[in-house]
Parts: C-alpha cells; sequence; structure tokens
C-alpha cells in the first residue's frame, strides 16, 4: 500500500533532496515501520493500526471538542459555563459509575469468547452488558431525580435545574459507555470512539446553536437539554450500527447469561473506573463546592487544554486493552511482555510532546474562550507534571485488570481517590484554582508509583518508560 510513497519513487517532492541524501537508510525504515503497521497481518500490526486509527480519531475529536467547549464559553459567558461544565462532568460520571465495569469486563470476556467458540455466550454478554448497564443507570438517574427533588433548598438555586436535566442523560451516557467496550473487543475502534468523541459533541454544539437561533435564552439549562438530544439520538445511533455489526459477525442463535460470574468480575472493575472517573474530576467536582462557578470554568478550562494530552494516553489503552486480554493467556511470556514495554513507550513519548506544545501554546488556547480564561495558564505547569508522570507507565491499569488483578488495582485507585480527596478539601479553600492544581498534581504522581510498584510486584512487569526492553530467554 506505501510502496508508491518510498524515498526513492514520490516522495522525493516531499523530502528535500539534502535530508534524503543525509539518512537514506532511516526514511527507508520509517517507511518499512509504516508499511508492516498498515499491511501487517500479525497480531501486533493490528493493534497497532487499532491505536493508530483512535489516535487519529481522538485528534480530531479533541479539536472538535475543544472548539465546542470554546463556542460554549463564548455563547454562556464564564458563571453559565461553570454551571454547565459542573453538572456535565458529574453526569459523565455517574454514567460511567453505572456501567458497574461492564466496558471494561466485556473487553476481557469476548476475546476469551472468541477464542474458546462459545457463540451462545458471547451473544449473551454483548446483549447483557448493555442491559444491565441501562437498567442500573436509570435506576440511579431516578433515585438523583428524587433526591435533587427532596433536597433542592440544600442545593445551590442554580444548579437545581442543571441537575435534573443531568440526570436524564445518564441511561444513554452509560449505553454508550458499554457500547465503547463491545466495539473495542471486537477491534471496531471507529465505532467504538467516533459516536462519542465526534458525533456527540457536534450534535451538542448543533442543538445548542439551533436553540439560541430560535430564541433560548443563554443559560446551563439550555446547553444541558441540548447535551440531552445529543446524548440520546448518538447513543441509540450508535447502538443501530452495531446490532447490525454483530449480525455480520456473529452467527444467530440463542443467548446464555451467566450475569453472576461477569458481576463478580467486573465489579472490581467497576470500582476501578469508578475510582479512576472520580479521580480525574474530583477537583472540579469539589472546586464547585467551593469557588464561584467563574473560576471553576477557568479551571476547567484548563483541564479541558491539558485533556489534549490525555488522548494520548486514551487511544493506545483503546488499541491495547483487549490484547493485554489474548497475550496473557496465550502463555507467551516474550510477546507478552514485549507488547507491554511498546504500550508504555506509544504512550509517553507522544505525551511528552503533546505537553511541551501545550505549555507553549496554553494561553493563547485559553484566551479562545475568553479574555478572563487566561488566568488559568499558570495551572497548565503545574498540572502538566502530574500527567507526564501518569503516561510514564503506560495503560498501566489496564494490564492489571486484563491480568486477573483487578481487585488490587481498584484497591490502588481507592487509596488515590482517598488522597486526592483529602488533599483538595485541604488544598482548595486556602489555595483556591492552584490548591485544586497541586492536589491533582500529587494525587497523580502517587497513582503512578503505586500502579508501577503493583504491576512489578505482582506481574513481574517494569512498566517505567526507561526500564530495558524485555529479552526472550534461550532454552
Amino acid at each position: 500500500m506505501l510502496q508508491h510513497l518510498r524515498p526513492s519513487t514520490h516522495v522525493k517532492p516531499f523530502i528535500p533532496a539534502a535530508i534524503a541524501s543525509r539518512w537514506p537508510d532511516k526514511i527507508d525504515n520509517v517507511f518499512e515501520i509504516a508499511d508492516a503497521i498498515v499491511e501487517g497481518k500479525d497480531e501486533k500490526a493490528i493493534s497497532q493500526r487499532t491505536a493508530v486509527v483512535a489516535f487519529s480519531i481522538r485528534i480530531v475529536s479533541a479539536f472538535i471538542a475543544y472548539v465546542s467547549q470554546v463556542l460554549l464559553a463564548r455563547w454562556l459567558g464564564s458563571y453559565e459555563y461553570g454551571i454547565f461544565v459542573w453538572v456535565w462532568v458529574a453526569a459523565v460520571i455517574c454514567g460511567g459509575i453505572a456501567c458497574i465495569g461492564f466496558p471494561s469486563a466485556v473487553v476481557r470476556f469476548i476475546p476469551q469468547y472468541q477464542v474458546s467458540g462459545e457463540a451462545n455466550l458471547l451473544r449473551g454478554i454483548v446483549f447483557g452488558s448493555r442491559l444491565y448497564s441501562v437498567i442500573t443507570a436509570t435506576l440511579i438517574a431516578a433515585i438523583g431525580i428524587v433526591l435533587i427533588w427532596f433536597f433542592q433548598e440544600s442545593i445551590t438555586n442554580v444548579y437545581v435545574l442543571p441537575l435534573f436535566l443531568g440526570a436524564i442523560c445518564l441511561p444513554m451516557l452509560a449505553l454508550a459507555e458499554v457500547q465503547d467496550g463491545v466495539a473495542r473487543s471486537f477491534s471496531w475502534v471507529d465505532i467504538a470512539l467516533s459516536p462519542t468523541y465526534l458525533v456527540r459533541p457536534v450534535l451538542i454544539l448543533a442543538s445548542m446553536a439551533a436553540a439560541l437561533a430560535l430564541g433560548a435564552e443563554a443559560t446551563a439549562a439550555t446547553a444541558l437539554i441540548a447535551s440531552i438530544v445529543a446524548t440520546w439520538i448518538t447513543s441509540l445511533w450508535q447502538m443501530g450500527i452495531m446490532n447490525r455489526r454483530i449480525t455480520k459477525t456473529v452467527p444467530t442463535g440463542p443467548r446464555d447469561l451467566l450475569p453472576k460470574t461477569w458481576i463478580i468480575v467486573a465489579l472490581p472493575i467497576f470500582l476501578v473506573e469508578g475510582f479512576f472517573a472520580l479521580l480525574t474530576n474530583v477537583d472540579i467536582l469539589i472546586a464547585g463546592m467551593y469557588l464561584d462557578p467563574k473560576e471553576v470554568a477557568v479551571y476547567f478550562a484548563a483541564v479541558k487544554t491539558l485533556a489534549l494530552v490525555h488522548f494520548v494516553y486514551f487511544a493506545v489503552k483503546a488499541g491495547a486493552a483487549h490484547r493485554y486480554s489474548q497475550y496473557f493467556r496465550s502463555g507467551d511470556k516474550f510477546q507478552y511482555e514485549s507488547f507491554v514495554h511498546d504500550t508504555v513507550r506509544w504512550t509517553f513519548w507522544p505525551s511528552l510532546a503533546m505537553g511541551i506544545l501545550l505549555l507553549l501554546t496554553g494561553k493563547y488556547l485559553l484566551m479562545l474562550f475568553g479574555a478572563e480564561f487566561a488566568d488559568g495558564y499558570p495551572l497548565l505547569f503545574i498540572l502538566v507534571v502530574g500527567i507526564i508522570a501518569r503516561a510514564a507507565i503506560g495503560p498501566t491499569e489496564s494490564v492489571l485488570n486484563m491480568s486477573g488483578q483487578q481487585n488490587i488495582c481498584a484497591a490502588v485507585y481507592g487509596v488515590t481517590l482517598l488522597v486526592n480527596v483529602l488533599l483538595n478539601i485541604s488544598l482548595i479553600p486556602k489555595y483556591g484554582l492552584y490548591g485544586a492544581a497541586w492536589a491533582t498534581t500529587f494525587a497523580m504522581i502517587f497513582e503512578a508509583a503505586a500502579l508501577y510498584s503493583v504491576t512489578r510486584r505482582r506481574l513481574g512487569l517494569n512498566m517505567f518508560i526507561f526500564s530495558p526492553a524485555p529479552t526472550m530467554e534461550v532454552k
């Protein structure tokens, strides 16, 4: 596929002659690697292609999400925008938690059932995971609505209506999460990521623009109604596409459901993912309890800017998680350890490059939200330290979860969450946004160190970026 792009032919117009003549071997190696990734049939090439597709989608989605947040901030103003992002973050967290760990559990079970040929169980977990997640999310939403109604006098008035609206999103947020896991298990990265990270933000933006054009007020409630419309349409559309693909991939037949077996595995993963979701957003939630919505908006803009670095980690995890499960159970120790080593490198170096780039351009990016958002620029220098520390060990929690170590992983995240909450509660009232940034950074460094230590002890893996590559044992 890529042979026509080799430096000796059509690439010459695109590569300066001085460079091509100075490093011909290195340039040839780059294209040989590209050929291997694009045309390779082995598992490593498939995983790399999946990661590249996921990475590409995340690049585009990061741009779309950033533009949509900038426009929402411009339309709503910092005060209403602060209310919206606080409620939306809370809704997304609850939607993820409502899945009770199934988005990652299916990544473990679906490849297992494919390899073993247990078609009935394969059909069962595809159907059951979505059903259980939607039911759980609906119950959580109903309980939340009742609690908001009874305790609304104790809630700051500006948050009451937005919280009601946020609850309506939960069933479809949960459905999207578990469908992401199912699609990744089949290596359908396009349908796993595109609906949530491309289609939904565009629909939120389009719905909001339409509402404003029709005369609606530019408030957090209006933005959340637009989010409800976009979330329901996107999740149901994704379900329709997935159903057609599954029908073509998995033969029709009866479904066997093993809810007890699945939930036993899913619950520790649920704790990991719940702790992780809270861990990555607890600073925003606690900041909303102590600070003015305008300050919350500034902090969220800074965090959203650095999310451009996070998508590297996410892309690698999306392409690698189910391979961890396959390689661990294959018994090929060298293949497993080599793949783990590769994914750490795929995570760290692009994250470092993105982090440096964002520090250089961050002030101008924040000013896109509005002049007052530039106050969040110094926060980037604090937050990026934690992100790079986290990237230095790659998607370690996926390695633990896919290798049967979900319980200890859940414990690590539970302790890290507690550390993060205590730090935020202690530092935010005294130091404001800087307190939130330092609390998050310290917690991420603690998390990285703890995960590295556990993985080294339990699996014998050295997942630090500068660790030596594994070598094949000679018998």
